[in-house]
């Protein structure tokens, strides 16, 4: 199994950004924050807080990049939440296909 902080921070980012478990992943995050079990203890100088601000960094960056981008118009929400948005209705954001099957 190949393990590596990279695919960590995929995941994170990933899991963060789907509307469905955000609100789990921000509170799971706030609750590592302020728990005393940690993956390094925090009673060690500077060692047991890097793994606290690896957290924190990562939650602040991945919720300022959420917030940065609904505030820009939602270029990652669907189409009938973003013409909601703009006054259109879902039916006016539709567009219709007439496909033809090619031999």
């Amino acid at each position: 199994m190949n393990f590596s902080v990279e695919s960590i921070y995929n995941w994170y980012r990933d899991v963060i950004r789907n509307p469905k478990y955000r609100w789990w992943i921000i509170g799971a995050s706030l609750l590592y924050l302020i728990s005393p079990i940690d993956i390094s203890p925090d009673f060690l100088p500077i060692v047991g807080w890097i793994d606290d601000g690896v957290v924190a960094t990562l939650l602040v960056a991945e919720l300022s990049q959420i917030l940065l981008t609904r505030l820009k118009g939602g270029k990652d929400r669907n189409p009938a939440e973003a013409a909601t948005t703009t006054g259109e209705t879902a039916k006016d954001a539709t567009v219709d296909v007439n496909a033809v099957s090619v031999k």
